[in-house]
This record gives C-alpha cells, structure tokens and sequence, in this order.
C-alpha cells in the first residue's frame, strides 16, 4: 500500500487573535489529482491539508469498515461507496454548505444515484471506463496489423495471449472490474450475483492465466509508457496517462486506449465524508472547492479523466473533452454496463475466485 503525503507545508491561520492550524486529512487514488490545487486550496482557505493516497478500493475499505479512519474526504469507486453507506460508514452531505452542486451532470448524477440515492453521501470526482491499452507497435508485431485492439478478443482469447506473453500482459486486480468483464464476453449479465454465473468467470480466466505477467491496479501506468509492457487491462484515464507520458518521453511507445466494442464497465470514483470524520466542517470546505467549475476543470486535465462536473467542460483542455476515449459519444455511452456491489456471502465467493485465478490453480 503506498502512504504518500502530498500536501505542502502545513498553512496556520490566525482566527479570533489566537494561532489555530484546522487540519483537513484526504485519502484519495495516487495520481489522481494536479498537486497545484492542494496549495491552492491551502491558501485560499488557511486550511492545512494532509494528503495520503491508496492504489485500491480493498485498501480503502479495510480502513473505512474498522472505522476511526481519521480521514475527513474518502473516494471510493461507487460500487464500494454502496456498501460502505449500507454499513452505515459515511455521514449525508449538507448541501446548504456546497452551493457548487449545481455545476454538476446530470448524466453522470443519474448514474450514481444507484449507488448512492438521491447523491446523499457523495459527489462525483471522476468516472471513466474499464478497458484495454496497447503498444500499438508491439501488438500489430505480434499480432499483424488488423490486432483486435478494441475488443476482449485480445485479452480473452488464448491463441492472442500466447503470442502477447512475450512483450507483457498485465490485467487490473481488481475483481470487482475483471469478473463483470469476463461475463460480458461469454454474453452473461455482467451484473450478476448468482454464484454459479459468476463461477463461469474461471472459464474465461484460466486459459489465458498462463500468459498474464502480473495482476496490479497501477503498476501498468509506467510499464506501457515505458514499454515494459504491451498491453494492460486498466482504467482509461491511467492508460491516457500512459500515452501521454510515452509521448513526452518520445520514447518511440505508441499507446492507444479503447473499451472494447463488445461493452465495458463504466465506473464513478465519489468523494464522500466518513460518519466519524474529524473535521466535517473543513471536509464540506473541500468538496465545494473541489466543485468550483475551474478547480475540477484542472483535475481533469492532469488526470486525463472525465469528471461528473458539467460546469467545468468550459475549460477543459481540447485534448480532453475532445478525446471520444475520455467523453465517450452517447452512442458509446450507451454501450456501457454498470454493476452493483456483491452482498457478503457473495463477496466471499468472489474473491475466493480471484485468489484461484490469480494463483493459476
């Protein structure tokens, strides 16, 4: 688990004549925000913020469900936050203190409402889709020039995996994405509960195991820039930043994103506050800054993600709401599936699945 602080040196205010320093303590996804904005936030508010960061939601939900996190802003990916307010594990938002709700989408607010209904505990950071980058140069080596970069085909069929093994497979651990995906492929409900349909997932996953060089939820960002890898199962706005770090490098590495025609998993990260946060008050401070149009605009645009902030299309850069791969078509959105949290029992069956795929036997 990486435990990072990114914050600045701490901002001590003076309030009613005497030295007092109000601390804000976010945890939030690593690389996921433009480290300016932390400052920023800092100065114009004389809050101190501390800064630490996860690279999974499991991580994240160990910390939220033993409770006394001592965090105050949480993001978690929506089907985690389902959970989390079912435990009874984050406190409703006051929207008297956040006049900026009304810059956000209500395309993208509709779709978190069934994780979170009527967006009482959370708000939307980012969302994006779960799918397949590639070195385009190495894939069309291995596979010739009509490779099937955008479909599941490429990752699920084994005679493809065989000859990708070589130049580096890494696919996301991350089972709440990969399972749902592997369903699709066969043409089940990627939403499904029932054990037995989830347990077909194993038949999808197996053949190709023998060819995955590593299950990890980040690493894969560096590997493709960097072309220690040629083909990563991942989040769109890590391989947008692959691809962006590859070209910067000038390294030679092409990097192209797509999810896969066949339908992928869009997924919402939400900012939320914990029932027992130490500072509700700084943490409602956050969300409204985070809310401001030019604030979530400057997020996107490090990130190179979509965020759920209808106000900050204005100014993002072209690059980004320009790119179909981050702001999909609506044709394109409407070939995407969500999913609902696993219920416990299920859960366990879950992830005894991964385990098994994971370890290959």
């Amino acid at each position: 688990m990486k435990h990072v602080l990114l914050s600045s040196v701490a901002v001590a205010t003076l309030m009613a004549g005497a030295a007092t320093a109000e601390t804000v303590r976010v945890y939030n996804w690593s690389d996921y925000i433009d480290e300016s904005l932390l400052d920023k936030f800092e100065e114009e508010t004389g809050i101190e913020l501390v800064y630490d960061v996860f690279d999974s939601n499991e991580v994240l939900e160990t910390k939220m469900l033993a409770g006394g996190s001592g965090y105050d802003v949480v993001v978690p990916s929506g089907t985690f936050l389902q959970r989390q307010i079912t435990a009874g594990a984050f406190q409703p938002l006051d929207a008297s203190k956040l006049p900026n709700l009304e810059n956000m989408w209500d395309v993208v607010s509709s779709r978190t409402e069934q994780y979170d209904p009527d967006n009482a505990h959370s708000i939307n950071y980012m969302w994006g889709t779960t799918g397949i980058g590639v070195n385009l140069g190495k894939v069309k080596e291995a596979l010739g020039e009509d490779a099937p970069v955008n479909s599941w085909d490429l990752v699920f069929d084994p005679a493809n995996m065989e000859k990708l093994a070589d130049c580096g497979v890494h696919f996301l651990d991350a089972p709440a994405e990969m399972i749902p995906a592997a369903l699709n492929y066969i043409g089940e409900d990627p939403n499904s509960h029932d054990p037995d349909v989830i347990a077909k997932a194993e038949e999808v996953f197996m053949p190709v195991r023998p060819y995955i060089q590593k299950f990890h939820s980040s690493e894969y960002i560096n590997a493709l820039a960097n072309g220690d890898v040629c083909v990563a199962v991942g989040w769109s706005g890590d391989i947008l930043q692959a691809r962006d770090r590859a070209a910067e490098a000038d390294n030679g590495v092409e990097i192209a994103y797509n999810a896969p025609s066949e339908g992928a998993q869009m997924w919402f990260d939400q900012m939320a506050i914990p029932v027992d946060a130490p500072n509700p008050e700084g943490a409602h401070k956050f969300l409204n800054f985070i809310m401001d149009a030019e604030n979530m605009a400057a997020a996107s645009n490090y990130v190179y993600y979509a965020n759920g902030n209808k106000a900050s299309q204005e100014h993002l850069v072209e690059d980004v709401i320009g790119d179909p791969a981050i702001y999909p078509s609506e044709a394109a959105l409407n070939n995407l599936f969500t999913t609902t949290p696993y219920p416990p029992k299920v859960q366990r069956v879950v992830t005894r699945l991964w385990t098994k795929i994971k370890s290959g036997t």
